[in-house]
């Protein structure tokens, strides 16, 4: 004879349960209410013990207050939608006394098609955050010298096309950032001539070698041609050593050192 077929909730209550305390990540489950159902030893670790049980209180209750009611209310609306979880970011109170940033990746519970609640892994970004945001404000400072500077000044790469042109180059030159960005730089600048080298052109590859000086000619938007005073300067990696491109100042040929 055959066995009687099972029931789904019996095949379902024979499944193996993850067992979470082996995961090298903190490890979390909340209900739909938000309220934290399981937990892993690497979790509980990083818990703080003047926050009492982690178990079967508010996931919120370890957010920033400023983050209480958006996060919340994000978690409700996903609660709703059913929808898959993305990556988020949320500053936690842990066991260092402070709060951390944490990088939770998260899937859904489900009970059938409903949403029942959320697992996640949590992974502590609070360092590689704190870099990303101080390298970002450098860059904003480093933009703003840029913008600021009353000298045209153009910067390419190693193989010599246009990156970055300032406002002034922009004046100088009649053609916008836009325009010129990832042009070779041949193509609005010809006709070089440094002291002590005749006439001779001037390739790209002096120029990525040793700081160098002399005249240009520089094809305008409109097709006119002014003169200009031209200083190039290699970029150097600060890192590798290498050089990644050419700095290169120009001013108007009429004005006087």
């Amino acid at each position: 004879m055959k066995e009687p077929s099972q029931t789904a909730s019996a095949r379902s209550a024979r499944k193996p349960t993850l067992n979470i305390d082996h995961l090298p990540l903190p490890y979390v489950e909340m209900d739909a209410c938000g309220i934290i159902t399981r937990a892993n030893r690497a979790t509980l670790a990083l818990h703080h013990p003047g926050q009492g049980d982690l178990i079967g209180r508010s996931g919120w209750d370890l957010v920033a207050i400023d983050e209480k009611d958006r996060s919340s209310a994000a978690f409700k609306s996903l609660m709703t939608s059913g929808e898959e979880p993305p990556v988020i970011q949320r500053p936690i109170f842990d066991r260092s006394g402070r709060f951390r940033t944490y990088e939770m990746h998260r899937s859904l519970i489900r009970n059938g098609k409903k949403a029942s609640g959320v697992r996640m892994i949590c992974i502590d970004v609070t360092e590689a955050k704190q870099t990303l945001e101080e390298a970002r404000s450098a860059c904003a400072w480093l933009e703003s010298v840029f913008r600021s500077l009353a000298e045209a000044l153009i910067l390419t790469d190693a193989l010599g096309m246009i990156h970055s042109v300032n406002p002034a180059a922009e004046s100088l030159c009649g053609w916008s950032a836009a325009e010129l960005k990832g042009t070779a730089i041949d193509e609005i600048l010809s006709a070089r001539a440094h002291p002590g080298k005749g006439q001779a052109a001037l390739d790209l590859h002096p120029m990525l070698e040793q700081p160098l000086r002399g005249v240009a000619t520089v094809m305008k938007r409109d097709k006119r041609q002014i003169k200009v005073k031209i200083s190039t300067s290699p970029i150097f990696n600060k890192d590798s050593g290498s050089v990644s491109g050419v700095a290169v100042l120009l001013r108007s040929a009429e004005e006087r050192d």
